[in-house]
């Protein structure tokens, strides 16, 4: 355990700030999973109510830091394939 104060502080700080983005990157892997399971079942109009729904979720994480951009474009282009690829 550090001794100097603002070292300690800097711990606190940390792991608040990781919880934080586990948090959101656990709801965005729920989103996503919703997808996928719309996908499986087959359901068009429910995979494309998720796919809005989890794209909303990665962009807000994106603006929050949490994804680099690239990262969510990624996640964002391989759900809208799989998705348009339904039909």
């Amino acid at each position: 355990m550090a001794n100097i104060k603002s070292a300690k502080k800097r711990i606190l700080v940390n792991k608040t700030k990781a919880d934080r983005n586990k948090a959101i990157k656990s709801g965005v892997k729920t989103a996503i999973k919703k997808v996928y399971a719309a996908i499986e079942a087959n359901d068009k109009e429910a995979a494309k109510s998720a796919l809005v729904a989890a794209t909303s979720a990665i962009d807000k994480a994106t603006k929050k830091g949490v994804y680099h951009k690239n990262t969510s474009a990624r996640k964002v282009s391989r759900m809208s394939l799989a998705v348009n690829k339904m039909a």
